[in-house]
């Protein structure tokens, strides 16, 4: 089979002129295609731009086929059906026509050949544990990673050539997780992937790395790809010291070349002021002295250039991961302070907090259940956003929630713009002091929050409330690792230890939980419990 995507000197850049791509030639065929690299690296833009939602700046994009693409961020319609989200309402509102006696041309000419749609559709929903789902449901009454799921459910039913995937494990459960990596597992097509979910990668059939601009090729999946990037990172790093070496050397040989030079002088002058030679030969002498030193001294200065540029070269072929390094004194909470309060809560859509749950002194809270079991409700409801059906959510300390869509920026103010927003009485030297702790330097930090990539945007989101004042000392995470890659998840898992105040957080995402020292596990299934960290997961 032939190529099925090929990008051809393809460049973006955001309207503010921030670019993201620049000259880039790619190609994707046949086989799963994993996609990574830092945030801000342009995976999400490349995957748009090959769907059509992009327009590139210069270049151009040729797919073979259909295109089928799910987005990192998935927002369905509320007032939607299922089978118009799946994009069969149309042909199972004629079947049902001609089941029930209406035999009018229109509705053949709309069912076509498709007569079993809707039992595809049930398969399909069922394959995705979306069995549950009727096709008559409303989208408003399913959660975030069921929204997802249906989105996905829409594309398979569809069949396209190419299937673009952008962080598909976000908000997912371990069971639905299972679900999704089934159908990537089986699908038979052109698949391009980006995520940072290790099992979901490691069924890839080769990664493409996006750095600096340019895409280099691993045959295998993510595991194989790491153990090659850390032997050519190790080789990188052997380089540097050798350049180092090397640059040490030259810059010796280019000062023992000058002292020798200058004894030469200094002897060439004291024959010169003795006159023990004719004049004619001492200037011969003189000017071949000058000539040999002139030559030399270019000699090593080139020398010395050679190895400044190879240890640069070298320098640039090892990665540096930047970490968050934060100091959040006052977000400290001494042992046993009530920080929250919740008191026979019941929440809306049916979840309940029975009796009475107390949050004292810096406890690290995990709060775990499936799609659907309400954790973003129950969040939403401590922070304020949502009214309880009954009972009582009570924070006694200041508190700040961080939500799935990171809707606390606004798109069209400067990052530095936004967190100024949460600390109006902080001097903007300040607030680009703080900033730049969270990897936002210089130009950076006058990013509008528009352009920011997942990742980045993230980090913003995070800046702006960890600084906000008064400094939080109950912080609420929902999803937190949604559309971070490897390096900013260790980022988070950095903050977090700098962070001394109490943290609740709802997650999916098992290894990073058990990164940033959880002392509580509580799962909301119906109603809300304590359970062991033995006990963590999700029945089959």
């Amino acid at each position: 089979m032939s190529t099925s995507i090929t990008c051809t000197s393809l460049a973006f850049a955001w309207p503010d002129g921030t670019p993201v791509l620049e000259d880039l030639d790619v190609a994707f065929g046949p086989g799963r295609t994993g996609l990574v690299g830092v945030n801000g690296s342009g995976k999400s833009t490349l995957l748009k731009l090959i769907a059509g939602e992009l327009a590139p700046a210069d270049g151009t994009v040729r797919v073979a086929g259909e295109v089928g693409y799910l987005p990192q961020n998935v927002t369905l319609d509320t007032g939607l059906r299922v089978d118009e989200v799946l994009g069969i309402a149309a042909r199972r509102a004629a079947l049902h026509a001609i089941e029930a006696g209406d035999v009018a041309e229109e509705h053949f000419e709309t069912v076509g050949d498709d007569w079993d749609v809707e039992e595809r559709a049930l398969a399909t929903l069922g394959e995705l544990g979306l069995g549950h789902v009727e096709l008559d449901r409303t989208t408003g009454e399913v959660s975030g990673g069921e929204s997802v799921l249906l989105r996905l459910a829409a594309l398979l039913l569809r069949r396209p050539d190419v299937l673009l995937l952008d962080e598909p494990t976000n908000n997912l459960d371990l069971y639905a997780r299972r679900r999704l990596y089934s159908a990537v597992a089986s699908w038979p097509g052109v698949m391009v992937v980006v995520s940072h979910d290790r099992e979901l990668l490691d069924l890839v059939d080769q990664i493409a790395d996006l750095h600096a601009g340019e895409v280099t090729w691993y045959g295998g999946n993510f595991s194989a790809y790491e153990e090659a990037l850390a032997t050519e990172q190790e080789a990188a790093e052997r380089m540097v010291r050798v350049a180092e070496s090397d640059l040490k050397k030259q810059k010796r040989e280019l000062a023992d070349a000058q002292v020798k030079l200058a004894r030469r002088k200094r002897y060439g002058q004291k024959m010169w002021d003795q006159k023990r030679e004719p004049k004619i030969v001492m200037g011969a002498r003189k000017r071949a002295a000058q000539e040999s030193a002139g030559k030399h001294r270019i000699m090593h200065e080139e020398r010395l250039a050679e190895a400044k540029e190879r240890l640069d070269e070298a320098v640039d072929a090892v990665r540096d991961d930047d970490e968050i390094r934060v100091d959040l004194p006052y977000t400290a909470v001494p042992p046993g302070r009530t920080v929250l309060t919740l008191l026979d809560l019941e929440l809306a859509y049916g979840a309940r907090v029975q009796g009475g749950f107390d949050l004292r002194g810096p406890e690290r809270i995990a709060l775990i259940g499936r799609n659907g079991a309400g954790k973003t409700t129950l969040l939403r409801t401590i922070a304020g956003e949502l009214g309880a059906v009954s009972g009582e959510a009570r924070t006694h300390v200041p508190m700040r929630f961080l939500p799935q869509r990171l809707d606390v920026l606004d798109d069209e103010l400067t990052v530095a713009e936004n967190v100024a927003r949460f600390a109006p009485g902080a001097t903007n030297n300040r607030v680009r002091a703080r900033l730049a702790r969270f990897l936002f330097r210089g130009a950076r930090a006058d990013q509008r929050a528009g352009t920011l990539s997942g990742g980045e945007r993230f980090r913003a989101a995070l800046a702006a409330l960890m600084l906000a004042e008064p400094a939080p000392q109950l912080l609420m995470l929902d999803e937190p690792t949604n559309n971070l890659d490897m390096a900013s998840v260790r980022q988070l898992t950095t903050a977090l230890e700098s962070y001394e105040g109490a943290l609740i957080v709802a997650s999916h995402d098992l290894p990073f939980l058990e990164s940033i020292g959880i002392t509580r596990w509580l799962m909301l299934d119906g109603e809300l419990k304590e359970i062991t960290p033995e006990a963590v997961g999700y029945p089959a």
